[in-house]
Parts: C-alpha cells; structure tokens; sequence
C-alpha cells in the first residue's frame, strides 16, 4: 500500500511524505516517519520513482546530455537542448543544498502527524496561491523542451529549484511546488509539470543513491523484501501517474488538487485534534 502510494504522491502535487506520514497513523499501523526501517524502505521507492520519470522522459535526457556535452566541448550555449540541461543543473543547485543541511533537522521537527496534516493543507493554499499568481504563458509552436529553454530564466530555474526545498516538511509537494514556481515564471501547465518531472529525477535518484547503502547494510535486515515490493509498486503507479498528468495538463489546472491538499489534511488534522 505504501509503495502503491508512493508512487502516486511523489508525482501528482499532494505531498508523498506527508501522505506516508498520515496514512500509517490513521490506518493504525505502528509506523513512525524516524524509524530507521522506514528510511530505509523508502529509499528503494524512491529509486524506483526515479528510474521511471528517467524512463518516460529518455529521448529528452538523451538530447540534454547531448547538448551539455556540446556545450562542454564548445564552451557555449548555442541550442535549447544545452540551455534546457544547463537550467536544469541551475535548478537542482539549491535543492540539493538545502536538502543536505536542512533535510534531517526539518524532518525531526515535523515528523508528527499532526503536522504532515496542517502542512499538507497549506499545501492546498500554495497551490490555489500559483493558480492565481501565475503569468500566462503565451501561444508558441514550438517543441516541448524548445519552449521551456526559451521561456525560462537562469534566476527562474534557480527559484523554481529552491522552492523544491519546501517538500523536505512533511506535507508539501515537491511537484506542486516546482509546477506552481513555474507557473509563477510563465510556463503552461504542461511545460510547468514537464519542467518539475525533469528537474525532480536527479534530485529523487541522488537522494535514493546516498541512502542506498542503509539497504544494503545492517538496517536494510527484514526490510529488503518489503522495500523491493514497494519499489514494484511504486514504479508501476508512478509510471501510470506520468503518463495521465502530461495528458491531463494539457487542458486542465492544479485546482483539484489545491481543494484536495485544504479539505483534505484540514479534516485529517481534526481528526487527530479529536481522537
């Protein structure tokens, strides 16, 4: 159920980690964000998500090493291919440096619930916040990464990754949060979610390699088979959730899934108030 989960959270805009948080408590099962099995198990869905976004998108991250290698050899920009790589090195800079120095002190002092819950419902305001902030982005018949290389600043990559750092709290979402910084920058809804997908494969596989030795070592004894289950499952829903998300931004907005983050960690953060 977990790995199911997330590979369904870690795409759409609704938070995996604060719905791994939530889940377990209200479900009952004695599952706590800190406990080292628990890392450990979602280190191994968390490659998974990965390999499947790198997967989907090959043809694109086949053209943006190409064109960063390019780039390298002729010490300049000269194609969308190597601007888009370059903006997406840009991106993944300030994620990763926050997530190296804030990750675990974040994730001790939110661990709860209870605040997953309220999170998850500010996480519904981000959201409803980008749709109405956003600038429209203007008609273009050009391909997908053209556009994106065109319409993207190098100070727009860099916020668009920085606020990537907001989902090291349990309930935000690191997608949410990448579409509506690029919403915020004048991206489409669909080049906004293409944009966050690519910027959030080295991110998430980075983040799941580091820990990969807790797999292989001593915490990974009595999780290996559960973790590669999930890490099944998750591919699998991950690779159904891409797929319909590209297909559904092409005509529609993060709405839903605002209204869903605010009822839904509001009443969840109730629930626990009360029980």
């Amino acid at each position: 159920m977990l790995g199911l989960l997330q590979g369904v959270s870690e795409l759409f805009p609704v938070s995996s980690l604060g719905h791994s948080v939530i889940l377990p408590r209200l479900v009952g099962w004695n599952i706590h964000q800190d406990d080292p099995y628990f890392l450990t198990f979602l280190v191994a869905t968390h490659i998974a998500t990965a390999l499947v976004l790198f997967g989907f998108f090959r043809r694109d991250w086949w053209r943006i090493i190409t064109g960063l290698g390019r780039s390298l050899r002729d010490r300049e920009i000269a194609d969308a291919d190597a601007r888009l790589g370059w903006l997406l090195i840009v991106g993944t800079i300030p994620a990763g440096i926050l997530g190296l120095t804030l990750e675990h002190s974040l994730r001790r002092i939110f661990a709860s619930p209870q605040s997953a819950a309220i999170f998850l419902a500010l996480n519904g305001l981000l959201l409803f916040g980008a749709e109405l902030l956003r600038r429209r982005a203007p008609e273009e018949e050009l391909d997908d990464d053209v556009r994106i290389a065109r319409r993207v600043s190098w100070r727009g990559a860099f916020t668009i990754g920085a606020a990537q750092a907001i989902a090291l709290v349990p309930g935000f979402s690191r997608s949410g949060a990448s579409m509506g910084g690029g919403l915020l920058v004048g991206l489409s809804h669909k080049d906004a979610a293409r944009f966050a997908f690519l910027l959030a494969t080295p991110i998430i596989l980075a983040a799941g390699v580091l820990k990969l030795p807790e797999l292989a070592g001593p915490q990974g004894n009595g999780v290996r088979g559960p973790a590669l289950v999930g890490a099944l499952c998750a591919g699998a829903t991950a690779w159904a959730s891409v797929r319909f998300l590209m297909r559904y931004f092409e005509t529609q907005t993060l709405m839903p899934f605002a209204v869903y983050c605010a009822a839904a960690g509001t009443a969840a953060a109730i629930w626990f108030a009360v029980s």
